[in-house]
């Protein structure tokens, strides 16, 4: 009875640590994916951006 009590009370302290590491892990991944997202919509900004200079370049030129 011991034995199995002992064993249960690893498992319990081996799945508590890994839902540690993964709760930790999470955190991480959310926090680059918020990096990576603001990131993709200043990119995106920069390319509408250029996309509307081109826009009023190609309206100045003389039409053929």
């Amino acid at each position: 009875m011991d034995a199995e009590l002992s064993l249960l009370e690893q498992q319990i302290d081996q799945l508590a640590e890994r839902f540690q590491q993964l709760k930790n892990e999470n955190r991480e991944l959310r926090d680059r994916l918020n990096i990576v997202e603001a990131d993709n919509r200043r990119l995106r900004d920069k390319v509408e951006l250029a996309a509307a200079r081109v826009e009023a370049v190609l309206e100045q030129l003389p039409q053929a």
